[in-house]
This record gives structure tokens, C-alpha cells and sequence, in this order.
């Protein structure tokens, strides 16, 4: 109601000059009328009738502008669809505005071909490199492969390979057509991503805890190990001694535990932010706030839930749960 009143007070006030220009041709017609003498009967009786015609026109043309906006309002409302059907003008000036908004709908829908394609292209170009890089990585870690000289060569190797997974599952995360999702035992999963860490934990000389499972997971075997190994290689990075423990808990939930200095409380609610490195990772210079995004990200899309906190011992734990939820195995 309020909605209605409001706009026909807007279409009178935008037909106010029509509407004065009006009062005072009727003025005119009443003063010479009157000054050659006609009675004011006969006068109020024309502009009486001339007012049922005139308000009767009005509201009929009220009416169709009304509706004309209830449709344009609705078609502004389903604009991300596209255009649709236009009113059919019913004026030149209303044509060429049906024109003007065709050729914006057309240029709109253009660009947004353009940029989808655009999107696409790059997508597919940084896929085949992340995959044409893995190769001379293969190759440099079996050069220094039996060689203790070059145990750092072999560390920087481990990490190049982390940033080149994680180049690989910005770009496969956003469209969430690569999960495939089954029960798989977690135990390979979680020896695998620890052997590829193994160069890191001998160079730092941390201590790896974890005693082995026999349970299972409905997850995508391929993005669990990424996000293992996420939360392995930020254990490792703010572990400067002690160990690194893995635990797998009914559920299951597999928890990631470190003897490092914790998580600052301030950073706690916010770890999980794309970009978002906290002091630590500030003062460390190469964080990027983009590995713990990812694994948000993917436990979102695998129907996993995520989360971090602050050992009472010391040190951080992140906590991965699997619990089956409404995923489904496909």
C-alpha cells in the first residue's frame, strides 16, 4: 500500500507541470466564459464533465504507466539472468530507449563471453604448466636423491613441488568438478604425505609422532593429502624444535599437532582468510595466507568442517573432521 501510494505521488509530481498548465486553461475558459455574460451554472456543469473525463483518462494512463513499472521492476530483479522481453513501446522515444537497453544487454553479454573465455584459457594454461613443471622437479629430486650434501637442495625441491600442488588447486578449487569422492583407509594417505615431508623433518630435526589407523574416510583421496600436507608444512614452518603429531580420532577427525609457539588469539578467528598471515606469518616474510584458505575452501566443498586452536601444553593443533554429513559418494 505504501509502495503504491508513494509511486503515484511520484507520477503526479513528475506530471506537475501538465497538471498546472491544465488547472490554468480551465481558469481561462471560466473568466471568459463568465465575461460574455454566461451563467455559472452552465460553466461549472462543462467542468464538472470536462473533470470526470479528464480524471477518468488520467487514471487509465496511471494505470498502464503502473503496470509498465511492475514490469520493468520485475525485469530489473531477473537482470542476472539476462535482459528478457522489453514492454512493447508505445512511443518513438520509448523505441529508441528498447534499442539503447538491446545494444547494452548485447555488449553485456559479449563481454561477459570474452571474459569467461579468457578465464577459461588461463585456467587451462597454468593447469598444463603445473603439470609440465612436476617433470623437471621428478628429475632434480632424483639427482640429489642418496646424496646427504644435498639434503637442503632436496628440502627447497619439497617445497617448490608444495607451491606448485597449491598453484594446481587454486585454480581446480574454484570450479569443484575435480572431487571424487569414495572411502578410502587414511592410513597410505598419511604415510605418503609424511614421506614427502621427510626432508623437511630431518633438516629441522623434529620428531614425527604417529602411531598408524585402520579408518576410513568418505573424502576425495587427492585433496585430503593436499590438505595434510598443508597443515604439515605450516607445522613445520612455526616449529622451530620438538615434534609434529598425528592423530586420527573416531569420527574420524585427524588432528595435526605441533610443540611451537601457538596461534596468537587475535589471528585465531581470522587463519582461515584468503591473504591472511597473522603476525607470524609477517614477520616470517614468505607466508601468503592462501594454503589454509585452500583447505577451508576444500573441506567446505567435501562437507569436512576445519578448525584450529591452541594446545593448554603449548603449540598449535588443527583438527581435519571427516564425520559423514550429507556428502554422498559418488
Amino acid at each position: 500500500m505504501k509502495t503504491g501510494l508513494r509511486w503515484l505521488g511520484g507520477y503526479l509530481w513528475a506530471r506537475r507541470g501538465r497538471l498546472v498548465l491544465l488547472a490554468v486553461c480551465c481558469g481561462i475558459f471560466a473568466v471568459v466564459l463568465t465575461l460574455y455574460g454566461e451563467k455559472g451554472e452552465p460553466v461549472l456543469y462543462a467542468g464538472a464533465l470536462c473533470a470526470v473525463v479528464l480524471a477518468g483518462a488520467g487514471a487509465l494512463g496511471a494505470a498502464r504507466e503502473y503496470a509498465l513499472c511492475r514490469q520493468l521492476i520485475r525485469l530489473r530483479e531477473e537482470l542476472a539472468a539476462g535482459l528478457g522481453e522489453l514492454p512493447a513501446p508505445r512511443t518513438p522515444a520509448e523505441a529508441e530507449y528498447a534499442a539503447l537497453c538491446a545494444a547494452l544487454e548485447s555488449g553485456r553479454v559479449d563481454a561477459a563471453r570474452a571474459a569467461d573465455a579468457a578465464r577459461q584459457d588461463m585456467r587451462e594454461y597454468y593447469t598444463l604448466w603445473a603439470h609440465q613443471i612436476k617433470t623437471p622437479l621428478a628429475a632434480l629430486r632424483l639427482l640429489t636423491r642418496g646424496d646427504p650434501g644435498r639434503a637442503a637442495m632436496e628440502a627447497e625441491l619439497v617445497r617448490v613441488e608444495q607451491y606448485v600442488e597449491m598453484a594446481l588447486c587454486y585454480l581446480q578449487a574454484s570450479s569443484g568438478q575435480d572431487l571424487v569422492l569414495r572411502t578410502c583407509p587414511l592410513d597410505p594417505v598419511i604415510r605418503a604425505s609424511v614421506r614427502r615431508f621427510a626432508p623437511l623433518f630431518i633438516q629441522k630435526k623434529l620428531a614425527l609422532v604417529y602411531e598408524g589407523t585402520e579408518l576410513s574416510a568418505l573424502t576425495d583421496e587427492k585433496w585430503l593429502a593436499f590438505m595434510l600436507e598443508q597443515l604439515l608444512s605450516n607445522a613445520l614452518k612455526y616449529t622451530p624444535q620438538g615434534s609434529i603429531t598425528l592423530r586420527v580420532l573416531p569420527g574420524p577427525v585427524l588432528r595435526v599437532e605441533d610443540t611451537g609457539p601457538g596461534i596468537p588469539p587475535a589471528d585465531l578467528p581470522r587463519i582461515f582468510e584468503r591473504g591472511y598471515t597473522g603476525c607470524r606469518g609477517r614477520a616470517d616474510k614468505r607466508a601468503t595466507g592462501v594454503g589454509l584458505y585452500l583447505c577451508r575452501r576444500l573441506a567446505d566443498q567435501l562437507g569436512h568442517r576445519i578448525s584450529a586452536e591452541n594446545r593448554p601444553g603449548g603449540g598449535a593443533a588443527f583438527a581435519l573432521d571427516m564425520t559423514p554429513t550429507t556428502v554422498q559418494a559418488e
